[in-house]
């Protein structure tokens, strides 16, 4: 108790560095997750892709209450406000660790899309990592003040400020996101990004073809 009362204080103190601290934490580890030399175990594909799936739920889940938690700010309930948020919060670091694992120890996939499509996805995408990025530090700031400061306290610090920032970058990647995992996955389905598509699209069929042996796949399992 003591100690955790002791972070708290500090926190309080010095929630820029704290935010800081955090942010470059989680950069570290989104970044690591891309070298061959992180320490992540090697996983199915069967696993990879129940991953994607289960980070589109918690992502999904992840919009909801940060929309509920405006919602709630907006007519004052302070008190639920919170809960949603930090349950918003919460929800993003399972996404962390999902994400991580599959990335680290397993592939990425390349669309089977074509033409203005194709660009689309991709620019939908890039905003979204982009979004990501930078919701990190505002995010992280925001819930930091949050955890620290009584409501009444909260008046005084730059939380609604951040707050606002936090909510319309971390929404739109997290739409974004879901949009593009739709696409992915459900319309117009994917190869193995790397060497394995590379070689798929330099000597295989068409990525129509590609897209149809994709879905004749999936439907044979």
């Amino acid at each position: 108790m003591a100690v955790a009362d002791s972070l708290q204080s500090r926190a309080r103190a010095n929630p820029r560095r704290v935010t800081a601290v955090l942010s470059v934490i989680g950069y570290a580890l989104v970044i690591g997750a891309f070298t061959p030399y992180a320490p992540f175990p090697s996983i199915s594909d069967d696993l990879v892709i129940l991953l994607g799936d289960a980070i589109a739920v918690v992502n999904s889940l992840a919009l909801v209450s940060i929309l509920v938690g405006v919602r709630y700010i907006k007519r004052g309930e302070v008190a639920k406000h919170r809960r949603a948020m930090l349950t918003a919060f919460a929800l993003i670091m399972v996404f962390l660790v999902m994400y991580l694992l599959k990335v680290g120890g397993g592939f990425e996939k390349s669309i089977l899309a074509e033409g203005a499509v194709y660009y689309a996805y991709l620019a939908m995408l890039a905003v979204h990592i982009v979004l990501s990025a930078v919701a990190v530090p505002v995010v992280l700031h925001a819930v930091v003040l949050g955890l620290t400061h009584s409501p009444s306290e909260l008046r005084e610090t730059s939380h609604a400020r951040v707050g606002r920032i936090a909510v319309a970058a971390w929404s739109l990647s997290l739409f974004l996101g879901i949009v593009t995992y739709v696409m992915l996955n459900h319309v117009y389905g994917w190869v193995p990004r790397g060497h394995e598509a590379a070689l798929l699209l330099a000597a295989g069929p068409s990525l129509r073809g590609l897209r149809s042996e994709a879905g004749a796949d999936r439907d044979d399992t």
